[in-house]
């Protein structure tokens, strides 16, 4: 049952595994939502206003409120969209950790494997942006392709454990029988894995159990996406002003508090830009800035706390 087209604008391209995981989690919830298309690599003119230069995907924009990294946008759309929950049988909490495995080791695991598989297919732009982004500065291609047995077996591992997950539970999704946040986290790997890597298919199919499972996430959709190109998106974030209200946090382990200048960028060494602005909201999980952009005047733009490194600058 799709809901009535919702506020959410989704920045992000068709191929990218961490924004097919935020379009199966708005298929779970039955979202109709609005499509920008945006550049695989930096430069991304039409996005970077709207971030401060965060370059990373996806993005989600509702109005003037900016959201980064798929956590943040997960979470958000929880808040927004409460039911269908992605917590069935009240799995709050500890299914936000289930993304730290999926998030870091295992997705750094299937990112080597699909780059060292294909570093020397790849436009050459491309490969050395994820190279960089993703395996460091002094990426070598030789190396990662040297170590492909190895991250295969890791690879393999993990996904064996996705399997023994279905065989305990005997039921169609890892929480039960409704899809939930855990399903999200896992399934884009084994699309990503399965699409991009000549290997991949074979490796999956070792495991029955997680191929039927595969399917029916798969058949969850992506909700009901419409094209917005991305001159409409910087003209509704500048019209909007943001619906995040000032929030403190009195036990913030950092010191920070609203109106305080900082800097946002990611914890690993990305090569990232860093995103200033002033503090609106901040809580244990979540901080967002204010930022004023020419293009689009004041924006509010929201990072998650996990992985995340926050730096005053006054």
């Amino acid at each position: 049952r799709l809901r009535p087209m919702s506020d959410v604008i989704f920045h992000h391209y068709p191929q990218s595994p961490v924004a097919e995981k935020v379009r199966v989690g708005m298929g779970i919830k039955g979202l109709s939502w609005r499509s920008v298309q945006i550049p695989r690599i930096p430069p991304k003119p039409d996005l970077m206003p709207l971030t401060g230069g965060y370059r990373r995907t996806p993005v989600m924009q509702i109005g003037a409120d900016i959201y980064c990294d798929s956590q943040c946008i997960l979470r958000e759309l929880q808040r927004r969209y409460p039911e269908p929950t992605f917590f069935p049988g009240g799995a709050d909490g500890l299914a936000w950790s289930v993304s730290r495995w999926t998030d870091g080791d295992f997705f750094l695991a299937v990112i080597k494997l699909v780059l060292g598989s294909a570093a020397d297919q790849l436009p050459g732009d491309f490969a050395a942006d994820r190279g960089r982004l993703y395996l460091g500065p002094d990426w070598n291609y030789d190396a990662v392709a040297a170590e492909l047995p190895h991250v295969v077996a890791q690879v393999r591992a993990q996904f064996g454990w996705v399997e023994q997950r279905l065989a305990a539970t005997g039921r169609a999704f890892l929480l039960g029988d409704q899809p939930a946040l855990p399903d999200v986290l896992v399934y884009y790997l084994a699309w990503f894995l399965r699409g991009r890597w000549a290997g991949g298919p074979d490796l999956l199919a070792e495991f029955p159990l997680l191929e039927a499972w595969e399917s029916r996430v798969r058949d969850l959709g992506h909700g009901t996406p419409s094209e917005l190109s991305s001159g409409e998106a910087l003209d509704i974030a500048r019209t909007a002003t943001t619906d995040t209200p000032e929030h403190a946090d009195a036990n913030d382990a950092q010191g920070l508090a609203p109106g305080m200048t900082v800097g946002v960028e990611p914890a690993d060494d990305g090569g990232d830009p860093v995103v200033t602005g002033k503090i609106r909201y901040l809580d244990a999980e979540k901080i967002a800035l204010l930022h004023r952009e020419d293009r689009v005047g004041d924006v509010c733009i929201h990072f998650p706390r996990v992985g995340y490194r926050i730096t005053p600058t006054n």
